[in-house]
């Protein structure tokens, strides 16, 4: 029965969010005060009543700064209740009876006992919260969801609060995109595309905890105006040998799967470490498209598309860490991964004087084939040059990516009785692309005092792409070169950074004031018309932060950061791509990088209760736009430099621990995004809108080893750019059960189960009528089996690279 109890409570949560509210009542009959071990007072613990009939909950309180709780009640019967605070356990009461509305009882003083004693008698297994938030980040515990097992990262990435990911996999943060994705610290230096394409092949198995960092240190690279995501992988911690196995089935409309391995040794001197990951995933896109082209008259076009792209991923790690002695330790690091894939694609476009009146249609299809291989070399060096915490540490980083994308397109031009307008057209491309890192970087850190801490760095970048886009055309049954379209381009960057942080500790005021100088040496050279764009520049970056206990339960914090974004190397390729003759996309070498000055405030309660208000302003901030081709009647997708954008964002976090076995976290987003521009081909742009994104994470525990989880996410219209996006919203659930000693683990999750994510927008870009609709495949069920073997002994060394910053804005 308890257990079909809980589950009736899951049902209900599964159509509403759970949130509770302080509320005017009448005068308490039934009166407590709570003390802690110390037989102090202890203020903010929470104190459920309950009916001594059947154990349901009737009120729920929190005691006051003396410690005193207390509830309204006019109803007779027995009644006990339960007083819980973080670090101790909970107490149970003595039982009492109430026999009259107006009677009076006093439950007397309660004494908690810290969770640190007893530790021979009880076992206690601590469970990390899914949001915790530090000092200059807030963390997401992925490893303790059920929901997100079997995941994609990107997948994973949606999930967290102030996060969305749009149909085309474009990442935002507080609303703001340019985000910094790195892994394990280390900065991916891909294009935003790649960088989504490397995060849907990477699994949640993989995966320990995100960091969002909205105001980063000076100690980290500059780039990304709305911050830092920082996903940090799964390092074993033990020694000895040991290991854990995955597999992952899911389907959709689809079939997708994943299955990887895990392995570590380590002894004395050495620990080795290394895992694979392979993952198959097909999945399907429909995108709808209307517009209008302006002209005498004008001219309508419904497009309609689906695409099925069908992928094979294989990611893998392999290092080891020698310990020369206590303090000095060398490690090598080589990961990668080799990625092939094919996506089909068919196009159907109506076009006529009205939506109604088609007078010829447009059928298209495509086939494209891509390979991605990386692989990246670490050497790093670690030493800890005294007892108060001061080391120096190196990095040395070479990485090489090859890419090749081929692309075959037929496109057939009909009047609407399907009489052809004109021969079938036949083109294909050939993209080669070839990236070559290399990095080094040192980071030293001093002690000065027991509240003084120095810590200093540099760090060079040295990035070379070469993209090579070989058009051909099918003329008289013969392959010919394309000249409208061929190019290549080779972008050459270095970037040198130095940075300084110091940090000071008062009796309750933490400051930390540092400075990061970045000197870019870039050349972009589009050799085909021997066009070269060669840019040299410095810029300081101050950051600022301020942290201050104003009581056990109440800290505030403050933090500043100017930060750079430069644009991704395919934004800067000149190149042409077309999707038919009336739908194509180039890129801009003439994009400026864009600077951003961040101000946060934040409050946090009690350690689990976060809010942050924040400001920033962006100046010729790189927007995803859509233009009309007058000339061509055709639309066009680019980058440009817009003259400005200011945001404001609230972000508001509360968790809630309901009863014993159900924990909920809800986390609102409120923000304003305005863009403007006083010439955006030919037209000015201004545009503001507060948006909205409410999340909410339900965790339940139904039994013994057996858990659930339901995830809500709701996203209210948005402006953009030259695009203002429609609401959307999907909801999630899981269920796992622990087995075989709790050495392993069986997950089932289904992702959007109403199927109703999905994306609708349309433009303000003056004089543009252009609507579109996009659904991906997002319900899905998908089952995990994991299983952790081996002896584990004591922690081993987690380790990161120095080239993160660069491999951001590359392809994989």
């Amino acid at each position: 029965m308890r257990i079909l109890y809980k589950i009736s409570f899951i049902i209900i949560a599964a159509f509403s969010s759970v949130s509770l509210f302080a509320q005017t009542s009448p005068k308490p009959n039934l009166t407590g005060i709570i003390l802690d071990e110390h037989k102090k007072p202890v203020d903010y613990a929470t104190v459920v009543l309950y009916k001594a009939a059947d154990s349901s909950i009737v009120k729920t309180s929190f005691t006051d700064q003396n410690g005193i709780f207390g509830f309204a009640v006019n109803t007779e019967g027995n009644y006990f209740y339960k007083a819980s605070n973080m670090g101790y356990n909970t107490f149970k009461s003595k039982t009492i009876t109430l026999t009259d509305k107006n009677q009076k009882v006093d439950f007397g003083s309660a004494q908690l006992v810290s969770s640190t004693q007893n530790l021979k008698e009880v076992s206690i297994a601590v469970t990390k919260p899914f949001i915790e938030r530090k000092m200059d980040r807030v963390v997401m515990n992925v490893s303790t969801s059920t929901i997100m097992t079997g995941s994609s990262a990107l997948e994973v990435l949606q999930k967290a609060p102030g996060v969305s990911v749009d149909q085309n996999d474009r990442i935002s943060m507080q609303g703001k995109q340019g985000v910094l994705i790195q892994i394990d610290g280390k900065q991916t230096y891909m294009s935003s595309a790649d960088v989504a394409n490397l995060l849907r092949n990477m699994q949640s198995s993989e995966i320990e905890t995100i960091e969002l960092i909205t105001n980063p240190s000076s100690k980290y690279d500059a780039a990304g105006n709305s911050g830092i995501i920082n996903i940090k992988t799964k390092k074993n911690k033990a020694g000895g040998t040991n290991g854990s196995l995955n597999a992952t089935a899911g389907y959709g409309k689809n079939f997708r799967g994943n299955t990887g391995l895990n392995l570590n040794h380590r002894t004395k001197k050495l620990n080795l470490f290394g895992n694979y990951n392979y993952g198959k995933t097909t999945r399907e896109n429909f995108i709808m498209i209307d517009r209008v082209s302006n002209g005498t008259p004008d001219t309508y076009f419904m497009q309609s598309g689906l695409s099925l792209r069908k992928q094979q991923n294989n990611n893998f790690k392999a290092g080891l860490d020698y310990f020369i002695d206590k303090n000095n330790t060398i490690g090598v690091l080589v990961n990668g991964y080799f990625n092939r894939g094919t996506e089909t694609t068919n196009n159907n476009t109506l076009i006529g004087t009205s939506f109604q009146k088609v007078d010829s249609t447009l059928a298209s299809s495509s086939l494209q084939n891509n390979k991605y291989n990386n692989i990246s070399y670490n050497l790093n060096y670690k030493s800890v040059l005294d007892t108060a915490g001061s080391e120096i540490s190196a990095d040395f980083d070479y990485s090489k990516y090859n890419g090749n994308d081929g692309s075959e397109y037929v496109n057939d031009y009909m009047f609407a009785n399907g009489n052809r307008i004109r021969p079938i057209n036949y083109t294909r491309n050939g993209t080669p692309s070839k990236i070559d890192i290399k990095a080094f970087k040192v980071d030293y850190n001093v002690a000065l005092s027991k509240t003084i801490k120095l810590e200093a760095g540099l760090k060079s970048s040295w990035v070379k792409t070469d993209n090579d886009l070989q058009a051909e055309e099918l003329v008289n049954n013969v392959w010919q070169n394309d000249v409208r379209r061929s190019n290549q381009f080779i972008y050459d960057e270095n970037v040198n950074a130095a940075y300084t942080n110091i940090n000071k500790k008062f009796k309750n005021t933490s400051i930390q004031l540092g400075l990061r100088v970045e000197q870019t040496n870039s050349k972009g050279n589009l050799v085909t018309t021997n066009t070269v764009v060669d840019r040299h520049y410095f810029d300081f970056f101050p950051t600022l932060f301020v942290q201050q206990t104003l009581s056990k339960n109440n800290q505030l914090g403050f933090s500043y950061s100017r930060r750079i974004d430069r644009p991704s190397y395919d934004a800067l390729n000149p190149f042409v791509y077309y999707l038919d003759q009336y739908t194509y996309s180039k890129g801009n070498p003439f994009l400026k990088p864009q600077y951003t000055n961040n101000v946060e405030l934040s409050y946090t309660f009690m350690q689990r209760y976060m809010l942050s208000l924040g400001y920033s302003r962006t100046n010729d901030v790189i927007a995803e736009v859509i233009l009309p081709d007058e000339a061509q009647k055709a639309l066009y997708q680019t980058n440009e430099n817009i003259a400005k954008n200011i945001s404001y964002n609230a972000n508001l976090n509360i968790p809630i621990q309901i009863t014993k076995w159900w924990q909920a976290n809800n986390n609102l987003n409120v923000f304003y995004l305005s863009f403007e521009a006083p010439d955006l081909a030919g037209s000015a742009l201004k545009t503001g809108k507060t948006s909205f994104q409410f999340k909410s994470q339900q965790s339940f525990t139904i039994a013994s080893g057996l858990t659930a989880e339901l995830n809500g996410n709701y996203e209210s219209p948005l402006d953009y750019g030259t695009l203002s996006i429609r609401s959307n919203y999907s909801i999630d659930a899981g269920l796992s059960k622990t087995m075989f000693k709790k050495k392993g683990s069986l997950k089932f999750a289904l992702s959007d189960i109403f199927n109703t994510s999905e994306t609708n927008l349309t433009s303000t870009y003056p004089g543009l009528n252009y609507n579109l609709h996009q659904k991906n495949e997002s319900r899905f069920g998908r089952i995990t089996f994991t299983y952790r073997f081996g002896k584990e002994i004591k922690p081993a060394r987690r380790r990161s690279t120095g080239s993160e910053a660069e491999q951001n804005r590359m392809k994989n």
